[in-house]
């Protein structure tokens, strides 16, 4: 594989797996000061893991290679599981599995989301959508709770809430850069209901029918987020900030997307630091008892 990083020394890897986990953008940091610093190692590998999946999936431009690259990081998680990691990244991971006796199949469900987005570039309805994100998102949120030291269904369950929630408030802020990928993840039985053709949005022509779309996915995704939000006062204090910043966050999106009147052709909607700031210390004050910051 390009860019394969050649030690296998674990101190080398878990270092590895820490800088790739914070020199990658996101809404958030992967893993902020909030999170105890026994986890923070083994979430970085985990991201690690997610991040070269993501990365083997989307940056080569051709989806046959993809695929390739995708089955031979399932195989390396194969020999990971037999107890032969032979990617530093699994020599970093295969401590976090053993640790926490995490199963082989949320991992798995990944690749096969990443291989799903090398087939399938429509989808027809929003429940084929939901679909998408069981296996793209809830994994994540599923892996972060086991490592919590939670495997109750009903944890479980709600933690799907926030993580389809994250990845639907994601599509919506980031139609246009989907769309340069060929991909178009507004549900075609959503823009026929709306009026709104795939030429029109290919062609990034923002008009009232489409605000009506995107508002209708928004309201959607905010009630995700409401349905989760119970999941942070049923985990433990340590870690609850963090699960409230990544859903805080993902609700800021989309207030956002609608401030500026759910035009997201002209216009992507970005946290800037100041309001990035904001949120990190309303979870804190909420956390500690003062009130969340609006």
């Amino acid at each position: 594989m390009e860019g394969l990083p050649v030690s296998l020394v674990p101190r080398d890897a878990r270092r590895y797996c820490a800088r790739l986990a914070r020199g990658h953008y996101e809404n958030f940091t992967v893993v902020s000061w909030f999170l105890p610093r026994p986890l923070r190692q083994h979430f970085y590998n985990v991201y690690a893991y997610c991040r070269w999946a993501d990365d083997l999936a989307d940056e080569t431009g051709d989806p046959a290679r993809a695929l390739e690259l995708l089955d031979e990081w399932e195989r390396e998680l194969d020999a990971c599981y037999a107890g032969r990691p032979g990617h530093p990244v699994f020599v970093a991971l295969a401590e976090t599995i053993r640790e926490f006796e995490l199963p082989s199949e949320p991992f798995r469900h990944l690749l096969q989301a990443f291989r799903q987005d090398q087939r399938v570039t429509r989808y027809e309805t929003y429940a084929d959508l939901l679909g998408y994100c069981r296996h793209s998102a809830n994994p994540v949120g599923r892996l972060v709770l086991m490592l919590c030291g939670y495997r109750d269904e009903e944890r479980m369950r709600l933690s799907d809430c926030i993580c389809t929630g994250l990845q639907l408030a994601n599509f919506w802020q980031d139609v246009t850069v989907d769309l340069d990928k060929g991909r178009i993840y507004l549900p075609r039985e959503d823009q026929e209901r709306f009026g709104v053709s795939e030429e029109q949005i290919a062609r990034r022509l923002f008009t009232p029918e489409f605000a009506a779309l995107i508002r209708c996915q928004v309201e959607r995704t905010r009630d995700l987020f409401a349905r989760g939000t119970p999941l942070i006062g049923m985990v433990d204090r340590r870690v609850r900030s963090d699960i409230r910043l990544f859903a805080r966050g993902g609700e800021e999106v989309l207030r956002l997307i609608e401030r500026q009147g759910y035009d997201v052709l002209t216009r992507r909607p970005s946290l800037s630091r100041a309001r990035k700031a904001a949120l990190i210390a309303g979870a804190l004050l909420e956390d500690i008892g003062f009130g969340a910051a609006k």
